[in-house]
């Protein structure tokens, strides 16, 4: 090994302790906020769901009128010929 790498990796062995509490603390971070996350998602989803099926409607219901002449004289013509053509 070159003196360089022997330097770093004495370096390193002599700060392995640092290192290994700053990856913990990473990861401890990471999963603490990956957990946030997922709950926040959660807790969302939920509420929107609640509000969804507990949503009741204050506006009267609209109705709406349909004229249906113009179909029922055309039904009536068809069966009138049907029963002109036997």
């Amino acid at each position: 090994m070159s003196q360089e790498k022997v330097d770093r990796y004495k370096q390193e062995k002599a700060n392995r302790k640092q290192i290994m509490k700053r990856e913990k603390m990473q990861r401890t971070i990471t999963a603490i906020c990956g957990g946030a996350a997922c709950i926040a998602v959660a807790g969302w989803l939920g509420y929107s769901a609640y509000g969804y099926f507990t949503k009741q409607d204050t506006k009267d219901p609209v109705q709406t009128e349909v004229d249906l002449s113009a179909i029922n004289d055309y039904m009536n013509g068809l069966y009138a010929e049907d029963s002109d053509a036997e």
